[in-house]
């Protein structure tokens, strides 16, 4: 890969990145003020949503050959990547499970939600040891 091709690259995957930023911020927004609640519902919904998207156009992409790789980089790191991450989450786990690695697809879920929410715990425990805050 020559530093051309790098550089468009790296400019879809950024500037994909930074429309599904805005459509999540716009999206979690707008759910937020509509149903308010205790209940993370606008993040529910862009984590549903991004998982229907990819699991839509990841198959049209795979089947028909739709997307260029360029394409692909921009929609699906760059777009579906901003929106939300989960929705590759969801995909992988869906392409384990359908490729016949259940464990696997069990193992990759038990693993991101426990290390995910370690992760956050002990993120959490960091912060409270620096002084001053």
């Amino acid at each position: 890969m020559g530093q051309r091709d790098l550089i468009e690259r790296l400019a879809l995957v950024g500037l994909g990145g930074m429309i599904g930023a805005l459509l999540r911020y716009g999206a979690g927004g707008l759910v937020h003020r509509l149903f308010e609640g205790r209940f993370p519902l606008g993040t529910l919904l862009v984590n549903t949503a991004g998982c229907l998207a990819i699991g839509f156009l990841f198959t049209v992409a795979e089947d028909r050959g739709a997307l260029s790789s360029y394409a692909r980089l921009f929609v699906f790191v760059g777009v579906l990547g901003g929106f939300t991450t989960f929705s590759s989450f969801g995909y992988e786990t869906f392409t384990l499970w359908r490729d016949g690695l259940a464990a696997r697809a069990l193992l990759n879920v038990a693993f991101n939600v426990i290390l995910g929410l370690g992760a956050v715990w002990l993120g959490h425990a960091l912060a409270r040891t620096i002084p001053g805050g």
